[in-house]
């Protein structure tokens, strides 16, 4: 791709959209980075871009701007503006940050997509490729992202894609895609959901004969956009005996395109729902080429990420999971219907995506005990929980926990699986999920919180 003397416009300053920036500039492009936000509300890393030789545009999208332009990057929380969508419309090329840096790399790209259980299958794949003695970049909407590393030599790339970055990547190859399932998800951004399927397929469009696209068995909305491409399909299942390409069978996990099998004692990380992710996990390293031991060797190792189903300790016979990363109503339906507990208190709400809460009343109609309900969409999973299971209303995450702990009984679980996303109350879910581990914390040791 040749920038030189080309005038680039970054929409959107946060960590993708300057890692961008940077790597326009390095390959002689002439930068205009420009924000919504005012320019006292930008990181200190978007305001150096001027020392790098962007030029800045904070406060809003001036469509003179973008008339003198010939690409334009767009960072993934950025949905589309008039100003945008007349650059779209004289057939100028708009991109993603993935899809610029896609194009300065050669190792194999291994994409993880899915709404959920994608960051887990993305840092087991990590920890299975350097396993396998390989210089591994790991990151994408997980992490780092690849435009910050895209001149650095590796070994194999493993970047997990949400749908906002699988919106314009139109030439961005995998070597891999695993497309882990496609469930009710930003809703509030999507017309609708086909919208949003749609756009999770993307990538599957640009893979040929010699690639691989790893897909849930049976799921016939994900198999729609794996057809999208030429790639040949492997299939994954939680299943015990299901006949998926990788799947558990007995007491172990059976990958049947190589042989290999993997004792189900031997995966560290717990749940019906981690077992698909290493399923997934599994298929992705074999069609990398990973060997065996290598690949049993991280799922002996890895214990998964913060945030997802973490226990976090108990009380009076009672166990308490932090899954503040549960940020949609499948996530959280997957957490609650994979606890070893038979019955769970459930913490639910936040920012509402609006997307139905019937998948998450059956899961509470089989597993639940009770619900505590915060946040703005409090009362819209009330009023669907109503008459399941008792409900009560927290005012604060320490509030929640109290009352989750009045209503569960010995042998129970607490569950904070929230279904929404944190940003009406908190930072982000790792805020959420601090707050939910500090207010444990504090009821073992006999104190009260009240914040």
């Amino acid at each position: 791709m040749h920038l030189e003397g080309k005038t680039a416009i970054v929409v959107g300053l946060g960590r993708s959209g300057v890692a961008a920036s940077r790597l326009l500039i390095a390959r002689g492009a002439r930068v205009i980075a420009t924000d919504a936000a005012a320019r006292d509300r930008l990181s200190a890393e978007a305001l150096a871009l001027e020392v790098a030789g962007a030029t800045l545009a904070a406060g809003g999208h001036d469509s003179q701007v973008f008339e003198r332009a010939d690409l334009v990057i767009v960072s993934p929380g950025v949905p589309s503006f008039p100003a945008l969508a007349a650059f779209e419309r004289t057939g100028r090329e708009v991109i993603g940050e993935l899809e610029l840096a896609s194009r300065f790399v050669s190792a194999p790209i291994a994409l993880i997509g899915g709404t959920n259980g994608k960051s887990t299958t993305t840092a087991l794949l990590g920890e299975v490729l350097a396993a396998d003695g390989r210089r591994t970049f790991v990151g994408g909407n997980f992490g780092v992202p690849l435009a910050e590393v895209a001149f650095e030599a590796w070994d194999a790339l493993v970047v997990e894609i949400s749908s906002f970055q699988a919106e314009r990547v139109p030439t961005l190859r995998a070597r891999v895609h695993a497309l882990l399932n496609i469930t009710d998800d930003h809703l509030d951004r999507y017309a609708t959901f086909d919208a949003y399927a749609d756009a999770k397929g993307n990538p599957f469009a640009s893979m040929g004969e010699g690639d691989v696209a790893v897909v849930p068995l049976g799921d016939a909305r994900v198999a729609r956009q794996a057809a999208r491409g030429k790639a040949r399909v492997v299939t994954f299942s939680s299943e015990p005996g299901a006949a998926a390409d990788v799947a558990p069978d007995g007491d172990a996990i059976v990958d049947r395109v190589t042989g290999a099998r993997y004792p189900l004692s031997g995966v560290r990380i717990q749940g019906a729902h981690n077992v698909a992710n290493a399923c997934a996990a599994i298929a992705c390293a074999s069609a990398l080429g990973a060997k065996p031991a290598s690949i049993a060797t991280a799922l002996g190792s890895f214990g998964g990420l913060g945030h997802r189903t973490a226990l976090v300790g108990e009380i009076d016979g009672v166990r308490y999971y932090d899954d503040s990363k549960g940020t949609n109503v499948g996530a959280s339906v997957a957490a609650l219907r994979g606890m070893v507990e038979p019955r769970a208190v459930l913490i639910a709400g936040g920012r509402d995506k609006l997307g139905a809460y019937e998948p998450l009343v059956s899961a509470l109609r089989d597993r639940g005990r009770a619900l505590v309900v915060i946040g703005e969409a409090a009362a819209r999973i009330a009023e669907a929980a109503h008459g399941v299971v008792s409900v009560e209303h927290a005012t604060s995450m320490a509030d929640a926990v109290a009352r989750a702990r009045h209503l569960a009984r010995p042998g129970d679980a607490v569950l904070l699986s929230p279904a929404c996303s944190s940003f009406d109350m908190f930072r982000d879910y790792k805020e959420r999920g601090d707050r939910f581990v500090d207010a444990v914390r504090a009821l073992a040791r006999g104190e009260e919180v009240t914040s």
